[in-house]
């Protein structure tokens, strides 16, 4: 029998040091430590400012860095990270919308206005009919390009298209432009072939390309598109997120992006 009870307290005590190792890979669930999933330029970066001042919380900061920006909200949704910091407001209602999902903003942080970037041409007036144009094959981005489009005065969409317009929506094109959709990532690359795109700043600035020196047209710096942090709604009371969201708006934060952005990040608060 005390064999049996040896055997059983050894087996507990196994199951019991199992778990907790493979708890421990679990990269949520420490309240001094923060994983925020982020794409490089700018969002990275200005979590890096902020990454001293956590520490002066008690809190430390760990940046995970995306390169595909779709990866980013399921990997929230299924608590790979507790924060991410890439997106604007429609961008994530439409993820909401359209994958059951529950997630919420806490702090505006910035705006990357969309410009309208060429290799071949100087200006819009030099657009030939029937020119191809890329922009951005997600929901909300790709409306929110049309709606540039429209700034621009090439094209004419429906009325309440709003950001979720697609080139069906589109009721005047009077030079025939061929609209040409594709990951966002990939339309620097795609100057080469196409006569214009329209490109995320944040995907300009990974490209080296100067949303203000080098777009030939920009959206207006009080787009409604305020990048946010987002984190799941069951978190968006815990301290540290609140501490997270107060740093993104501090007085340092705001510093480094008029310091080092120049018109092509914006602060939204």
């Amino acid at each position: 029998m005390k064999k049996i009870f040896a055997l059983l307290c050894s087996l507990l005590l196994l199951a019991v040091v199992v778990t907790g190792c493979g708890s421990s890979g679990n990269k949520t669930g420490d309240p001094g430590k923060l994983v925020v999933g982020a794409t490089t330029k700018p969002h990275a970066e200005i979590l890096d400012i902020v990454k001293p001042l956590l520490e002066k919380e008690g809190i430390e900061l760990e940046i995970e860095e995306f390169t595909d920006y779709v990866l980013i909200n399921p990997a929230l949704s299924d608590k790979k990270i507790d924060a991410n910091f890439f997106q604007h407001i429609p961008y994530l209602e439409d993820y909401n919308e359209k994958n059951n999902a529950n997630l919420v903003w806490v702090a505006k942080v910035h705006n990357e206005p969309m410009g309208v970037y060429s290799t071949k041409i100087d200006s819009l007036d030099q657009l030939p009919d029937g020119a191809a144009i890329g922009i951005p094959n997600d929901a909300t981005n790709g409306g929110r390009a049309l709606n540039v489009l429209e700034s621009a005065g090439l094209i004419k969409l429906k009325e309440g298209a709003g950001v979720t317009a697609t080139d069906a929506d589109i009721v005047e094109n009077p030079k025939g432009l061929e609209i040409q959709m594709m990951d966002a990532a990939m339309l620097p690359r795609a100057l080469a072939d196409l006569d214009i795109c329209v490109i995320n700043s944040n995907y300009a600035l990974e490209a080296n390309l100067n949303p203000v020196e080098d777009s030939i047209f920009m959206e207006p710096k009080d787009s409604p598109f305020a990048n946010v942090l987002v984190v799941r709604e069951e978190d968006k009371d815990k301290e540290s997120v609140k501490k997270l969201a107060q740093a993104l708006q501090s007085p340092e934060v705001k510093a480094f992006i008029e310091e080092n952005y120049a018109g092509s990040v914006v602060p939204a608060f």
